[in-house]
């Protein structure tokens, strides 16, 4: 059996104090392949207010000379297996019980690997997570245990692409644009002409979804 992933709870980077997170709304952010947790994180600023944000470093370096983190191997053979997506989701989720676990809800946004492995995490644990934002990334071939239990629930989900997106392959994309609407409320959008990157336009969307989901957690309350 491989060893358990474990996150650099140092590497984080709050948007706010975690001795007030108790009562937040919690946004962990994932990044790619070759970044780090300094990727994403100034993203936070066209994002809503409301929400307390960490974004999280990945657990493994990619092999020399790629810079940067990595979620999972992506090398030969291993870049296909799912059990690493699924080691990298079993890090997440161990992390949140140690430091997030007082959060009034918990979503996930990530870009790339840090797509899959949100949706990934998602579907380990279906309840935890309030709703995910699928950058560039994919759902990840294969079953997971709390797939039943996440077509029943339905999270939100925002999924967006570019149509000049030529790394991530096509079959996981196929499979994604299948897989995704059976297992939750899907807002996807695809960008003519990005690649595999983020626009200024995705980034309103992704904002537009976020003001939603607050609205509906604060509804529930």
């Amino acid at each position: 059996m491989s060893e358990a992933l474990v996150l650099d709870a140092d590497a984080v980077l709050w948007s706010t104090d975690r001795s007030v997170l108790d009562g937040r709304h919690l946004l962990l952010l994932l990044h790619g392949y070759g970044a780090d947790e300094h990727d994403l994180y100034p993203l936070r600023q066209y994002l809503p207010d409301a929400f307390a944000v960490a974004s999280l470093a990945a657990p493994l370096a990619p092999p020399w000379p790629a810079p940067g983190r990595s979620w999972y191997p992506i090398e030969g053979l291993e870049g296909r297996d799912a059990t690493h997506v699924t080691r990298a989701a079993e890090a997440v989720i161990t992390w949140i019980d140690a430091h997030a676990a007082g959060a009034a809800s918990i979503g996930l946004l990530g870009f790339s690997q840090g797509g899959a492995v949100s949706l990934q995490a998602m579907r380990l644990e279906p309840q935890r997570f309030a709703y995910a934002v699928n950058l560039s990334g994919y759902a990840t071939p294969g079953e997971v245990a709390g797939d039943a239990e996440l077509a029943e629930l339905r999270p939100p989900v925002f999924w967006g692409r570019g149509t000049n997106d030529d790394v991530i392959p096509e079959f996981v994309v196929a499979h994604t644009t299948q897989w995704l609407p059976a297992h939750a409320e899907l807002s996807g959008r695809v960008y003519p002409g990005l690649t595999h990157s983020v626009s200024e336009q995705e980034i309103a969307d992704v904002a537009t979804f976020l003001d939603k989901q607050l609205q509906t957690l604060d509804a529930a309350d």
